[in-house]
């Protein structure tokens, strides 16, 4: 069992603030793996990176830095994924990993905006009147959804709610706090991953 898990994850803005509020909606999201952390004694960081070149170096530096850590690269695939992680990585000309396995890369497929269609209920709860589900897509596997169709279906579907159509940036973090784990993971096997992982990791 690891004694200590950091995540570092894409997204969040250049602003602290705006990446603290991100972090909230990763911890609520997460909150069953940190409530077994805490039972474990493991520790625990998330640490919201900005860019995603900025959360793979900030990666790449703690595992030179903190050998004994269990580390993660949580961050957008911004494609279909065909191949391993870091594989998927190296074919979009990123990067390969310095040689970290495969179980320490994790990708939001095709992006995180993903794991929200994957709730449509609490979409439509989120956003309320004027929110017209029938612009989301209704393909099951959600990871086969498109970037661009993710964010387009996003904005239309909630372009005539009082809190507006979609923000990343002011949206994002809250539904990540309302969204049923559960039932991202049915949807999202990349999703489904992560928490085995993480949990293995405290077995």
């Amino acid at each position: 069992m690891v004694t200590e898990i950091r995540l570092y994850i894409e997204g969040g803005g250049d602003s602290r603030d705006t990446k603290a509020f991100l972090r909230q909606g990763f911890s609520i999201f997460f909150g069953q793996i940190v409530q077994r952390a805490r039972n474990k004694n493991v520790r625990w960081q998330l640490i919201m990176c900005g860019s995603r070149n900025s959360a793979f170096d900030a990666f790449r530096t703690s595992v030179r830095q903190r050998p004994d850590t269990f580390h993660v690269l949580l961050i957008d695939a911004e494609g279909p994924v065909q191949a391993t992680p870091w594989d998927h990585l190296r074919q979009r000309g990123e990067w390969h990993g310095d040689g970290a396995h495969d179980e320490h890369c994790h990708l939001m497929v095709q992006t995180m905006e993903a794991w929200f269609v994957a709730d449509i209920k609490v979409l439509v709860a989120f956003y309320g009147a004027g929110f017209n589900a029938n612009h989301i897509p209704r393909n099951p596997d959600v990871e086969q959804i498109s970037k661009d169709q993710l964010r387009t279906s996003l904005r239309a579907a909630s372009s005539c709610t009082q809190k507006g159509e979609y923000h990343k940036i002011q949206h994002a973090y809250k539904l990540l706090g309302m969204i049923d784990v559960g039932t991202v993971r049915e949807a999202s096997r990349h999703c489904d991953r992560l928490f085995v992982t993480l949990t293995a990791k405290m077995a």
